[in-house]
């Protein structure tokens, strides 16, 4: 919590000084630590979630590519197959 002590005068300086709670900086800087720590863990796991999904979207792109290039060719043969027959 941060407590904003304003200046008793209309003159002066508006903001004096800053009181925080917990009252001593080892432990503010201690939350500070551990905030940082579970916010890069946390943006590690996001960068690998959305790495995993570039990557399957990527792999759905090329099945689909090839699919498509393996009807395209399979019709090819099968239109020369009929033909033939006639």
């Amino acid at each position: 919590r941060v407590n904003n002590l304003l200046g008793g005068g209309g003159g002066g300086e508006p903001l004096l000084a800053y009181e925080f709670e917990p009252d001593t900086k080892s432990e503010v800087l201690t939350d500070l630590q551990e905030y940082l720590l579970t916010s890069q863990i946390f943006h590690s796991w996001m960068d690998g979630a959305a790495a995993e999904q570039g990557s399957r979207m990527t792999a759905m792109e090329n099945a689909s590519k090839n699919a498509g290039e393996l009807i395209g060719s399979l019709t090819l043969k099968y239109n020369r197959a009929r033909q033939a027959r006639i």
